[in-house]
């Protein structure tokens, strides 16, 4: 694996290996890989209207999409020299271990289990918890009026942690690779609601007005990172510093307002960006 590299020693007597341990360990930083290869490959979402979404063209489009493009381009990488890969939740942390992404940019909470395996930059955008249901489903009002029904989210998301720990058995929990499984399950009337962070399911809301709505406010906060490869510090502040200057130079408000102001989403402050 790219990531670790270990010293083989050859002695008369036999052959030694040298262990690795994680103070041997070194990371082959994002900075080396743009700088060298001149081109990234980026672990998004393929289905997430307003966020990251690929068109039929091939195109992807959308506020996460748009910050991937700027760190890319302080990196040093030209969009034409991007690689997209699609990155569903449950596949985030083992993407970025094996080295089959380069980064993700895809709706990515920052989570102190997650930080365990992944080095965050960020954040970048802060949103929260919400529920998107059918515009026929009146009884249904919030996170507290979902007992006996079944709610749909993205397996190994924070979503997902969040229903169990609230709701638990409550609830009947039914978990997809992608949210648009999810809402293509709520308008088939096989599912009762669907949860993720709200400046996700605004964008079904937008695309389906007539049939969907969001419903009982955000119930928790979720601060999207770029996430790393474990121990990528020099990659940490590198891309920090690339979201400090979109901010900064009002790329970050103009993406927002054309890609999630027009589906509902107010455009606040931008969140603090932590460390280096």
């Amino acid at each position: 694996m790219r990531r670790l590299r270990c010293l083989v020693n050859v002695a008369a007597a036999g052959i030694l290996l040298t262990a690795c341990s994680a103070s041997d360990a070194t990371v082959d930083s994002i900075t080396a890989r743009a700088s060298d290869t001149g081109s990234l490959t980026i672990g998004v979402r393929f289905d997430q209207p307003g966020l990251s979404e690929r068109l039929v063209d091939g195109d992807v489009v959308g506020f996460d999409a748009d910050v991937a493009r700027f760190v890319a381009a302080e990196l040093g990488v030209a969009e034409d020299d991007i690689t997209w890969r699609e990155t569903t939740p449950a596949e985030r942390e083992e993407a970025l271990a094996t080295g089959a992404v380069d980064l993700v940019v895809a709706a990515y909470s920052i989570t102190d289990e997650r930080s365990d395996e992944v080095t965050f930059a960020g954040p970048y955008f802060e949103t929260g918890q919400d529920l998107l249901v059918r515009r026929t489903s009146t009884d249904i009002t919030g996170p507290d009026s979902l007992g006996g029904r079944t709610v749909c989210t993205s397996t190994g998301s924070t979503s997902a942690q969040h229903v169990k720990e609230r709701l638990g058995d409550a609830v009947r929990l039914s978990e997809y690779p992608r949210v648009s499984e999810c809402v293509t399950a709520l308008l088939a009337d096989r599912v009762d609601a669907v949860t993720t962070d709200g400046a996700i399911l605004a964008g079904y809301v937008a695309q389906h007005p007539e049939l969907v709505r969001l419903v009982g406010g955000q119930w928790s906060t979720e601060r999207y990172g770029v996430g790393l490869s474990k121990g990528d510090h020099e990659g940490q502040a590198a891309v920090n510093a690339a979201i400090r200057k979109m901010i900064d130079s009002g790329s970050w408000r103009a993406s927002l307002e054309r890609h999630l102001a027009p589906s509902g989403i107010e455009v606040a402050d931008p969140p603090e960006v932590e460390g280096p």
